[in-house]
């Protein structure tokens, strides 16, 4: 059975399985290649694969999602709930999930330059040890757990479950002075989908760094907040596949296919 994979503004190819060797936008135009039968074509580089795939939730933390919080972002509490059901997925089936977190000390000497002088000046978000720097309600597998502050900030990843860790970021990107990379690798991951909060800052940044690491890259769309259709369109041209988080689910379920964008 023939299945489409969709891409933005409408363009759609049509394929059988693994038959589709790579479709997606460059900064050349729109390439695609496909595999006929006795007829070698170029490699896919682009597609996810199913069985080398982790989770990334990106500081979906209390202080940056809830209504009443400090420094709440627009539309992330409507990104929970996708978030919630990629990770309820991603655990059932015995995928990775990294939650990758802020935690901003109050002398604010850990914090990015743009946010440094309000810490300093008395505004308290994400700081160790408090309510606002967990994770939002429905990601944690025991809802009792919580982050072991100290651990974090030295760098190591806190285990929360099988195949599922917390771990700290001291700026934007997920990767930047962290074990991430070297985690993912040691499991075995050539695929990320990625989720989160404030996509301009965190998930955007996490993304070009995976993309400069050579990983696959799924973002599920509606799992991020204050993502917008230009930017969207502009990781396309690069190779990220676009996803909402049904479809992810839903392509994480089958055997044997490529990821349906």
């Amino acid at each position: 059975m023939a299945h489409d994979l969709h891409l933005p503004h409408g363009s759609v190819a049509a394929h059988a399985g693994m038959d589709v060797v790579a479709l997606g936008y460059s900064n050349y135009g729109l390439v695609s290649r496909s595999r006929a039968k006795g007829i070698e074509m170029m490699r896919d580089y682009l597609s996810p694969e199913r069985q080398h795939v982790a989770l990334l939730t990106i500081a979906a933390q209390r202080d940056f999602c809830l209504p009443n919080s400090p420094a709440k972002v627009g539309g992330s509490m409507a990104a929970v709930p996708p978030m919630v059901r990629l990770v309820e997925g991603f655990r059932q089936r015995g995928r990775p999930i990294i939650h990758v977190v802020r935690l901003y000390r109050c002398d604010g000497s850990n914090v990015e330059l743009c946010n440094r002088a309000s810490i300093e000046e008395g505004q308290r978000i994400v700081m160790p040890g408090t309510l606002g720097a967990e994770l939002v309600d429905g990601l944690k597998p025991d809802q009792q757990q919580r982050l072991d502050s100290n651990q974090l900030l030295d760098g190591k990843l806190q285990e929360l479950g099988r195949h599922e860790w917390i771990m700290y970021k001291p700026r934007w990107s997920a990767f930047y002075r962290t074990q991430l990379e070297e985690h993912l690798h040691g499991l075995g991951v050539t695929s990320l989908v990625i989720s989160g909060c404030n996509f301009p800052n965190g998930p955007l940044a996490t993304v070009y760094a995976a993309s400069n690491r050579d990983f696959r890259i799924v973002l599920a769309t509606d799992a991020v907040s204050g993502a917008n259709d230009v930017a969207l369109a502009e990781l396309a041209r690069i190779g990220v596949y676009l996803m909402t988080s049904d479809q992810c689910l839903g392509w994480l379920a089958r055997d044997g296919q490529v990821a349906a964008a």
